[in-house]
């Protein structure tokens, strides 16, 4: 099936311009919807590669002719081309040193630059039995038969600046070259799917066009090519010269006139014009066949191919009347025209009599065409490297177009996704700062609370410490008492946070300095001055005692007082020192009582 549902074929030849539309069915056919063909003006000294005026006969064909199809595959000329067959060696090995090989051949083929041309090959196997006789050690003569074979590789190439010409008009024609080919090749594959070329013969394709002729040697599937410079324009020139005329003038007269005379004896014809036209016609077609012998003689000693057991005529200049007899007379095989026809439909739209006229000319647009089917027995390229690349980006575009559709619905999944994350993650947010503020709520209430409680804890603690208190003060009452003898008893005890100062050099301390007795009265009370309660009242933190009291003494001891400092200076956890401060005896000594004044440090302090 076709690669393609509708092609547009141009054949570009030396002297024309053909043009067909095709459609693929779905059969596996084709239909010829559209067809156009255009002389060209050639110019009287001739042109070597390309036709002038390509691009303004192109665009004026497409314009009257209304071509559609957006795919184009073109043929060209074999005249600026160079073909050669050529055997490989038995061993090959990789596809890479085929291509080696192959190129080699190119290089020592074509006289370019390979960066200059475009080429390409088509890889043939060639299959036959080889005889020989083997004699054994008996001396017995044995005939053993061989399957051979070897591959050849058909090699063509072009240069680019001979393509490209072409195929920029088409390209700025808003169209798409999907191939470039040479005619010959185009028109071998038409004549085997016509089924006008068997395998099991030799065949001979014949395409004489206007600047040079194709000869296609056909051997199963072996395919030779050459391209020989003699052909119709030939035949015009050698009449341009001996009329002395123009070259226009003599393509005229050959159209007129022209036809190829039969060798031996014919009766010539009435017109002397027409006779030494005939004779100028069989003179170049005589060349001809001399190219076309020494081009068979080379396939058959250089190739090892059989000798051509038919011919089949193609191009405008194997129109001419008597080419088929004089062939046939030279050759001696069966000589006919190709007619591809049979392969492709042909479209309502299409003039049949303009088809008819020009029939022989346009059976490379059919070949061409063909090139859109597979499996064909040659396929050779001439693409320009410029447009394979781009052929192989358009492949790729489709690729690349899913893939970033592909990315750009990732990106939108991951944006999706991002934006539901953001969106869960904003609720999440809304809900932790909501359980953040109910959280600062608690927290606020229980901190106020933890206030109250602190409040209420200091009350308590301030109430529980001086609960304590009294009980240390009792505590340390009743240490104390444990520890004052039975004969000695306190008249005062008063808190102090620093100890008193010294006694005076005249006796009294700064107590009694300023205002303090100092004494006991007869009761053994002791007295102080307004100032000094004053000063008791504002201490907070006692740390000594000051005790003041009497001793009674017993058959003149009056060391209690010393006993009891001993004793505080002992293992004691509430006392830490004792100093006497003071201690005489009452009313003299004939008083068997003891005042006294003893200062004590408290341990640990103690609040008032």
């Amino acid at each position: 099936m076709a690669t393609e549902n509708r092609i547009l074929a141009i054949d570009v030849g030396s002297d024309s311009i053909k043009m067909a539309e095709f459609t693929y069915t779905a059969s596996g056919g084709m239909v010829m919807d559209k067809f156009a063909f255009r002389r060209i003006e050639v110019p009287t000294d001739g042109y070597e590669e390309e036709p002038p005026g390509f691009r303004e006969i192109y665009n004026s064909m497409l314009a009257e002719h209304g071509f559609t199809a957006k795919s184009v595959r073109l043929s060209l000329s074999v005249q600026s081309a160079f073909l050669r067959l050529s055997k490989l060696p038995a061993i090959m090995g990789s596809a890479s040193a085929l291509g080696k090989v192959v190129e080699y051949e190119a290089k020592q083929t074509v006289p370019y630059a390979m960066n200059e041309i475009e080429w390409d090959y088509q890889l043939l196997r060639h299959e036959w039995q080889e005889t020989r006789e083997v004699t054994d050690a008996d001396g017995n003569v044995e005939t053993v038969t061989e399957d051979r074979e070897e591959y050849e590789a058909l090699f063509a190439a072009m240069k680019i600046d001979s393509i490209t010409p072409y195929t920029d008009a088409i390209l700025d024609s808003g169209k798409k070259v999907v191939s470039v080919t040479l005619a010959p090749v185009a028109l071998y594959n038409a004549a085997v799917a016509a089924g006008q070329i068997d395998e099991e013969e030799c065949t001979l394709l014949l395409n004489i066009g206007s600047r040079a002729t194709s000869l296609i040697i056909s051997d199963g599937k072996r395919v030779f090519l050459r391209n020989i410079p003699i052909a119709g324009h030939t035949i015009t020139s050698q009449i341009s010269k001996e009329f002395s005329i123009k070259i226009s003038e003599a393509e005229d007269l050959k159209r007129r006139y022209g036809f190829v005379a039969l060798g031996g004896a014919y009766e010539e014809p009435e017109s002397e014009l027409a006779a030494m036209i005939s004779k100028i016609s069989r003179n170049v077609m005589t060349r001809l066949h001399g190219e076309i012998s020494r081009s068979i003689n080379v396939w058959r000693s250089a190739h090892g191919g059989r000798q051509p057991g038919r011919m089949i005529l193609a191009g405008g200049a194997a129109t001419m009347t008597y080419v088929p007899e004089f062939f046939n007379e030279k050759m001696r095989v069966e000589v006919k025209y190709l007619n591809t026809f049979g392969i492709t439909g042909i479209g309502e739209g299409i003039d049949r009599e303009e088809l008819q006229s020009t029939a022989p000319m346009v059976q490379e647009l059919i070949g061409n065409a063909l090139e859109a089917m597979p499996n064909l027995p040659v396929s050779i390229s001439l693409l320009p490297s410029a447009i394979r690349k781009q052929h192989d980006l358009d492949r790729r575009k489709p690729f690349f177009y899913i893939s970033s559709v592909i990315l750009i619905v990732c990106l939108l999944f991951v944006a999706l996704g991002i934006s539901r994350l953001r969106a869960f993650n904003e609720k999440r947010v809304e809900r932790v700062k909501a359980e953040v503020a109910k959280t600062e709520s608690k927290q606020r209430e229980i901190n106020s609370l933890k206030g109250e409680l602190d409040a209420n804890k200091g009350g308590f603690e301030s109430l529980r410490n001086y609960i304590l208190q009294r009980n240390q003060w009792s505590t340390v009452l009743n240490e104390l008492n444990k520890i004052t003898p039975n004969i000695m008893w306190y008249t005062s005890i008063e808190g102090l946070t620093e100890p008193p100062p010294p006694k005076s050099e005249d006796g009294s301390s700064s107590d009694q300095q300023q205002g303090e007795t100092g004494s006991p009265d007869e009761n053994g009370n002791i007295s102080a001055a307004s100032g000094r309660l004053a000063a008791v009242s504002a201490i907070t933190e006692v740390r000594y005692l000051r005790l003041r009291g009497c001793t009674l003494i017993l058959k003149g001891n009056n060391l209690q007082e010393m006993a009891l400092t001993e004793r505080i200076k002992g293992e004691n956890s509430f006392f830490e020192s004792a100093e006497i401060r003071e201690q005489k005896q009452r009313n003299g000594e004939s008083d068997n009582l003891t005042w006294f004044e003893i200062i004590l440090k408290l341990r640990n302090p103690v609040r008032k």
